[in-house]
């Protein structure tokens, strides 16, 4: 079902225009109006869902079953020697369309545009640490 005010369910309906990679009745890829390197694409559902936590088993088993064939896609059209895969959920971790999508981000080496780069804090947890937040998120898998 799409949402009216979703720029991506409005791109889906051909409502604005985009630079299709791959569709079929379930999933809609095409590429991101801001390449961050050279064949920056976006996969997304046709179903609208707003993010990873709203969104129903069998609309992510559908939308991650294509993520391969369109990254093999990728590779095989510009042969970049990586390729990172992003998601981000609600603002403050960046997401900024509320209609949940993977960023195909094809990786050319140092310098091509994008880094990954994060703080890790190895240090501030303890192997007993890891194993109780393992245990806590466990709990909650439903």
């Amino acid at each position: 079902m799409a949402h009216e005010d979703c720029i991506f369910c409005k791109i889906i309906a051909g409502d604005i225009p985009s630079a299709k990679v791959y569709e079929d009745d379930q999933v809609y890829a095409f590429l991101d109006i801001s390449q961050v390197t050279k064949g920056h694409t976006l996969v997304i559902p046709k179903t609208h869902v707003k993010n990873i936590y709203e969104t129903p088993s069998e609309v992510a088993s559908e939308l991650f079953a294509r993520v391969p064939r369109i990254a093999n896609a990728i590779k095989a059209a510009y042969k970049p020697v990586g390729m990172n895969l992003l998601n981000n959920n609600e603002a403050p971790a960046d997401q900024s369309v509320f209609h949940i999508h993977i960023h195909l981000i094809p990786r050319y080496g140092e310098g091509d545009g994008y880094s990954s780069n994060w703080n890790v804090h190895t240090e501030d947890y303890t192997p007993e640490d890891l194993q109780t937040m393992a245990a806590e998120i466990n709990s909650e898998i439903k």
